[in-house]
């Protein structure tokens, strides 16, 4: 047993963990973190955010490449090397993975190699892949173990013919057909990759739309514009079955009470994600799990004095900016006394397809749910002079704002680059910003960022470049 004891210890090394840790040290607290994997980072850096953004861009350029002919890019014989692109993507993993081991060594930040479980409401058992147990203590027990891919209980991931996204960043061959079970980020994002590469991709989606979740016009464009680039699209269909053969999976379904079957070499199963709470020992100190296995947390404090949680593993969107700012709120809350504090109604969400799919705040939809009475601003990239330039004109922006003060309550945008976009609008509602603010922010020319600009002055029918 170590007899060292610290302020705080952080159960799992991702966004929301490291970045903990390492404000937890900038604030003066003793610092460990406890992780189960030989690397640091946890899903998103490992197998997640980075290495599928990696694929993202190598396959764009390749898609690029192979559609220059406007552009006067004539290229004869392109080919692929997956080998190599395989390897330039694991080498920003690895650049990574090193940054993120440098800011916790340069902080002197304890790390622990081990699964980790609560067994105490101030001890945390580390069982090390190999050698005995061991158990350290601390003041405050932060809970980080991020989420993992859900399966269906007639289609499991075998690592081969059902591979989960894990699998689907790391394949040795270009598979020639692959069935994605699941057209949310996740999905899109992987199945462009597999198609930009070649790979025949049909998605089936059990909602009525791709991109669930976004603004359905944004929905309604995304899918036209994906089935354009080739890929095929069944949204209202349920998979009922799975055959996995020698050479190929078939996968029964059903749309509008008719049975139907596909077959492809491949199924990616893509149908989200659920909180990593199991084998955590919550049961030890007497923390429930609600239906879904996520930890109820008030002000990220569990029901446990001493013990929070944060990122996948409590309710709210599964997004690693979340995790982060949770694990900086949880930081400055220990170190201060004062309650932590988030709000997830401006957490700006992104699908990194091509276009670029991003929001923040509240769709129109939820917004008349809620019966609120707003006022709407739209402008197509059409009329945009960068998209034109840069041949993205599919897309649109859009601006939703309460009525009578003319609030930004959420903005979407579907274009080239937005997810470097959405943050404008973003930075706007965290001061409670308007319309007419963003409309009168002067954004550069030419820019697609100036379509936002465009729908904040479309909100009250100003718009300078739209009819």
């Amino acid at each position: 047993m170590s007899d060292t004891q610290y302020d705080v210890i952080i159960i799992g090394s991702g966004p929301g963990g490291y970045v903990c840790a390492i404000r937890c040290a900038q604030l003066g607290l003793k610092t460990a973190i406890v992780e189960k994997d030989t690397a640091l980072g946890g899903t998103c850096l490992n197998v997640g955010c980075i290495p599928s953004k990696a694929l993202l861009h190598s396959t764009e350029l390749i898609h690029q490449a192979g559609h220059g002919e406007d552009h006067g890019l004539m290229i004869e014989g392109l080919s692929v090397d997956l080998d190599r692109l395989m390897k330039r993507k694991d080498k920003v993993v690895n650049q990574l993975r090193k940054g993120v081991e440098t800011l916790l060594e340069k902080r002197q930040i304890s790390i622990h190699k081990g699964t980790g479980r609560l067994v105490g409401n101030h001890s945390v058992a580390v069982r090390p892949d190999k050698g005995e147990e061991s158990i350290i203590s601390g003041k405050n027990i932060v809970l980080a173990t991020g989420s993992e891919a859900v399966e269906l209980p007639f289609l499991k991931a075998d690592g081969d013919r059902v591979i989960t996204s894990t699998e689907a960043i790391a394949l040795k061959k270009i598979p020639e057909s692959l069935l994605v079970v699941g057209a949310g980020a996740i999905g899109l994002e992987l199945g462009s990759v597999w198609s930009r590469l070649g790979c025949s991709v049909t998605f089936i989606e059990f909602l009525p739309t791709v991109a669930a979740g976004s603004d359905e016009d944004i929905s309604k464009m995304a899918e036209r514009i994906f089935k354009k680039q080739g890929m095929t699209i069944h949204t209202s269909t349920k998979v009922t079955a799975c055959d996995v053969r020698k050479d190929k999976v078939v996968l029964s379904a059903e749309r509008n009470e008719k049975s139907l079957t596909y077959e492809a070499e491949k199924v990616l199963l893509s149908v989200g994600r659920k909180a990593m709470t199991v084998g955590l020992g919550l049961e030890t100190v007497g923390i429930k799990t609600d239906k879904r296995g996520r930890i109820p947390v008030q002000s990220l404090k569990t029901t446990v004095e001493g013990i929070w949680a944060i990122g996948d593993v409590i309710e709210g969107p599964m997004l690693a900016h979340k995790a982060e700012e949770d694990g900086v709120s949880v930081a400055e809350a220990i170190a201060s006394g004062r309650p932590a504090h988030m709000d997830y109604g401006r957490v700006p969400n992104v699908i990194y397809t091509h276009p670029e799919i991003a929001s923040v705040g509240m769709t129109e939809k939820a917004a008349h749910e809620a019966g609120i009475d707003m006022k709407i601003g739209k402008f197509p990239l059409q009329a945009n002079g960068r998209a034109i330039a840069q041949d993205a004109t599919d897309g649109f922006a859009k601006i939703i704002a309460e009525a009578k003060t003319d609030r930004i309550l959420g903005a979407s945008i579907i274009s080239a680059g937005a997810s470097e976009i959405i943050a404008s609008v973003t930075a706007h509602m965290e001061y409670g910003g308007s319309a007419e603010d963003l409309a009168g922010t002067i954004h550069a020319h030419p820019t697609i960022s100036e379509s936002l600009k465009e729908a904040a002055l479309a909100v009250d029918k100003k718009a300078i470049h739209s009819l």
